[in-house]
């Protein structure tokens, strides 16, 4: 595949990200600015992942595996404290 095409999907990856940045800030409820972190943060460790592929570095890698399973951390942690009515 081209490695253009990598890059490419990188900096959409990047735009979806941005463009959800408003819900993250004014999300009418918590719950909704947790999904918005999370699917930030799910776009981010994507936008790595292709930027990997693109540079041909593995070291990139780690860091999106990374970024994607404390993403989903954090989100099982907040629902936890949104269900007790910690918040």
């Amino acid at each position: 595949m081209n490695p253009d095409v990598y890059l490419a999907v990188a900096v959409a990856e990047t735009a979806v990200a941005i463009l959800l940045l408003p819900r993250l800030a004014a999300g009418p409820s918590v719950g909704d600015r947790v999904v918005a972190l999370n699917t930030v943060s799910t776009q981010a460790a994507l936008a790595v992942l292709f930027y990997a592929a693109y540079a041909d570095r593995t070291i990139y890698l780690d860091a999106a595996v990374f970024l994607a399973s404390f993403s989903y951390l954090g989100a099982i942690i907040w629902a936890r404290f949104l269900e007790r009515g910690l918040l």
